[in-house]
């Protein structure tokens, strides 16, 4: 099977694979100018980050090669003729009636109640195209119903029924009865449903591949022309008048049509894809777990392809992208985070990182949680270190692909504060934007911004993400009024541990200087100075300062932990923070 090699020693896996794409292009092809470059996306709900590998994946090798000068077109073929297979759970504005609809095509079923667009594909399809041009990913797409109805494969479906027994000879080879389940081993991990449910893909690689009823093998579906739905079964076919007769399982509907003049039908998947494979060129597409374990429907379509004179491209296997905190997406259920979810709390340029960065047998995680804030700061950290040329070269590489294409930079916020700094800031001031801007030009008094303009989008991702992903009892409330019951309770050392702070608060008034001033009161109250180093310190310092922290975090928001203090305190205020201390 001819899938692309994937070794842990390359530097940077994405220019390795173009330079095999291109090497397998000028094999196919010599001299053709083009490149072809695939991927396949379902519309049968909403497309999560998980089918965006599929997209990202070849995305990322034609750009490499498009920015060598080469011509490349990067396919998305939307599958919006395969069949609606079953009623998604937790989508707005469907209920189960909609299982009325399952067998017809996705182009075929309503769009759910109140959407603005005229069918269910077309619903799911629209979030990822708007994700898709956030991201940078230059793309030319293909509707399956748009081809099947305007009979644009007509005469690879005759070629497919003409040759109907060499292709079940070649899917007879994998038909094989499920074997039955196993019994989970003492000690063994419990089987994930969401993980099971994930593999699962789209459902295509599950789909009927046409197996022979009574009147012998046909790959080849009709859509009934009475009820919609492909719950059909070819009774009979003449290949010299290539009259075709079915019947419908569901309605009872039957009929005799002419296959030459007829576009109310597909393939079967396992014959579809290396249908299209042949007849687009494609050169490299990668497939899923799914679609790639033994018998499924890349290997068979490895040996169907040629049926069609074309070849099977070349391409790794992916591997699955979960979420911090939660199981692995499976697009069948409902609050899958989708691009689009993820692009309302981070960057492009975050997201792109994280699929340029690992190879695409490598699984990895995208964080909703408070994980996003030292993913940030990781991803800053390599922002720094490409700028003085301090980053190792397969960093460069992935940060080059994340910040732009070979169209140009993608837009990127002007002045870049720290994520969680600004989490903090969008945390403490409710949406009040005057109060965000006093707060973030006190950050750097030498070099205030001027306009919380100045932060965006990088602001606005990280306010998104406190109001829908920080729960309502994390959220950080300021004290009206200093707590006169713990002021009171507390003996001298703390008190003027709490002077300590108050007396240097002007001095050090940014976020490098309160930050000097918060960590460096527990010092100097133990006799070392502000300025001391942590090797310069016995252990029980960092003891004295969590306490002073806690105290601080209970006295101004009443909790044990907050938003990074010297943040809060900016937040605050200084006369704010001086009453609530009690000075």
């Amino acid at each position: 099977m001819p899938i692309v090699a994937q070794s842990a020693e390359t530097t940077d896996w994405v220019s390795r694979f173009a330079d095999e794409v291109i090497e397998e292009s000028e094999r196919r092809a010599p001299g053709k100018p083009v490149v072809v470059v695939a991927s396949g996306l379902s519309p049968s709900g909403p497309i999560h980050l998980g089918n965006l590998r599929e997209v990202m994946t070849p995305h990322l090798v034609a750009d490499e090669i498009r920015r060598r000068g080469r011509q490349v077109r990067h396919l998305i073929s939307w599958d919006d003729y395969d069949r609606y297979r079953k009623v998604p759970q937790g989508i707005p504005g469907v209920d189960d009636s909609w299982a009325e609809h399952i067998g017809k095509p996705l182009t075929s079923v309503p769009a759910p109640k109140g959407s603005s667009y005229p069918n269910w594909a077309e619903h799911f399809k629209a979030a990822m195209v708007e994700a898709l041009a956030e991201l940078g990913v230059e793309f030319d797409g293909i509707s399956q119903t748009e081809q099947y109805t305007a009979g644009t494969y007509r005469e690879q479906i005759l070629h497919a029924m003409k040759h109907r027994g060499d292709i079940d000879a070649i899917l007879d080879q994998y038909r094989t009865k499920k074997a039955p389940a196993k019994k989970q081993q003492q000690g063994q991990k419990p089987v994930d449903e969401a993980e099971l449910e994930a593999a699962e893909g789209s459902g295509a690689a599950a789909e009927d591949d046409g197996s022979a009823g009574s009147a012998g093998y046909f790959p080849y579906k009709p859509y009934c022309g009475n009820c919609e739905k492909d719950l059909t079964t070819v009774t009979s076919y003449d290949d010299d008048t290539t009259e075709l007769t079915y019947s419908c399982n569901e309605c009872g509907f039957s009929e005799t049509v002419r296959l030459n003049e007829f576009n109310r039908g597909k393939l079967v998947w396992k014959v579809d894809w290396p249908m299209r494979w042949a007849y687009e060129g494609v050169v490299f597409e990668p497939s899923g777990v799914d679609h790639s374990s033994p018998g499924s429907s890349f290997q068979v379509g490895g040996q169907i392809v040629g049926i069609f004179g074309g070849k099977q491209p070349i391409g790794p296997m992916y591997a699955f992208v979960g979420i911090s905190g939660m199981a692995k997406m499976s697009s069948s259920k409902g609050g899958v985070p989708t691009p689009g979810d993820a692009l309302k709390i981070m960057e492009p340029q975050l997201l792109r990182w994280l699929y340029a960065r690992r190879r695409p047998n490598q699984s990895f995680k995208i964080a909703f949680d408070q994980e996003i804030q030292r993913l940030y700061d990781e991803w800053d950290k390599l922002d720094a270190k490409v700028a003085d040329g301090s980053a190792l070269p397969a960093d460069v590489a992935a940060h080059a692909r994340a910040v732009r294409t070979a169209d140009g930079e993608l837009p990127r916020t002007a002045r870049p504060l720290p994520y969680r700094t600004l989490a903090s800031v969008a945390d403490i001031t409710a949406g009040h934007e005057d109060q965000a801007l006093r707060i973030l030009s006190e950050l750097d008094p030498h070099n205030p911004l001027g306009s919380v303009d100045e932060a965006r989008p990088r602001y606005d991702k990280a306010e998104a993400w406190i109001n829908t992903h920080v729960p309502a009892d994390q959220r950080t409330i300021v004290r009206e009024e200093p707590d006169a019951e713990l002021l009171k309770s507390l003996d001298e050392d703390a008190r003027q541990s709490l002077r300590l702070l108050a007396d240097g608060l002007a001095e050090h008034w940014s976020l490098d200087g309160l930050t000097h001033l918060v960590y460096g009161v527990p010092k100097v109250q133990a006799g070392f100075s502000a300025d001391a180093t942590p090797k310069e310190l016995p252990p029980e310092i960092k003891t004295a300062q969590r306490t002073f922290f806690a105290l601080l975090y209970h006295l101004l928001v009443g909790r044990d932990t907050g938003p990074r203090l010297p943040t809060l305190l900016l937040a605050v205020g200084q006369e704010r923070v001086r009453a609530l201390l009690g000075e």
